[in-house]
């Protein structure tokens, strides 16, 4: 058994997966979750994606031989700072956040000396679904998981952080924290943010109860991520911050060249743009970015 001990720290969708996945892969011996919801926790209990239920974050590292923290982001700094003093030696600590210098600078805050046994990871495979009940083992699998080791860690200790996600069958890489966010903020922080302001601003409208009556498909898809969880979306916002609103304004800014194309009526333009739009979505459905 590669981890006889496994700590989750947040047992929803991520969280977990993770353990369910560690388990098929019979990596894992017995896990310990640890989380703010007592029914929550109960779910995973019953459903056996967690085999105990700890009272508190710490109480869930001591002894762990991995810990896993998939809290929301801003909740990384108190969680670091309670599991830093039960975490054993030769421990290994990694993590489901969606951005990486905010978690990265708490772990150093809090880990001190320890924040070598942290390597972290963003697992690019969210849903809309939260908590225990949503949580697969096959949720990781095909999917890639980004390692943004620090210059602190073992080399061991990233090799086995890698293979503990490759085993949930996720396509492990690594890239620098800083070089993360600014990609995530593009490809995920926006969309979202998108998503939910497209939804609200309809739902503000005197006539909302028709528009959404008559929406279908392409409103649907558009805003499906909208139905994600508000608290890790709202820390997600607020923590890579700088990165995202340089895209909003590379985004404004696309909008504003289309406005006259539209107003113009220039079909040709147009075309042009949703023509190439069109392409370059195909070529990533194929696979030509991978």
């Amino acid at each position: 058994m590669r981890f006889p001990r496994v700590a989750v720290i947040g047992v929803g969708l991520i969280g977990g997966s993770f353990a369910l996945a560690l388990k098929a892969a019979r990596l894992a011996g017995e896990v310990a979750g640890a989380g703010r919801g007592a029914a929550n926790l109960k779910l995973a209990l019953e459903h056996g994606v967690i085999d105990a239920i700890a009272p508190d974050a710490a109480a869930a590292a001591a002894g762990a031989d991995l810990v896993l923290v998939a809290a929301p982001v801003a909740q990384f700094a108190s969680v670091f700072a309670a599991i830093a003093p039960a975490l054993k030696p030769g421990a290994l600590v990694t993590d489901g956040g969606s951005t990486k210098r905010d978690v990265i600078a708490a772990a150093r805050a809090a880990l001190g000396g320890k924040s070598a046994q942290f390597v972290p990871a963003h697992p690019i495979a969210g849903a809309e679904r939260s908590g225990a009940a949503a949580s697969s083992a096959d949720l990781f699998r095909g999917r890639r998981v980004v390692l943004t080791p620090l210059p602190e860690n073992r080399d061991a200790d990233v090799q086995a952080v890698e293979e503990a996600w490759g085993a949930c069958g996720a396509r492990v890489s690594r890239m620098d924290a800083d070089e993360h966010d600014a990609v995530l903020a593009a490809v995920s922080h926006l969309p979202h943010l998108l998503a939910y302001a497209l939804v609200h601003e309809i739902a503000g409208r005197g006539n909302s109860a028709q528009l959404f009556g008559f929406a279908a498909g392409g409103f649907r898809d558009f805003t499906r991520i909208a139905s994600s969880h508000p608290e890790m979306w709202r820390d997600i916002c607020v923590a890579n911050r700088d990165r995202l609103l340089e895209e909003l304004d590379r985004y404004v800014e696309k909008l504003r060249a289309l406005r006259p194309v539209v107003a113009a009526g220039d079909g040709a333009a147009l075309e042009k743009l949703f023509a190439e739009a069109r392409a370059a979505r195909g070529r990533w459905l194929a696979g030509d970015y991978e």
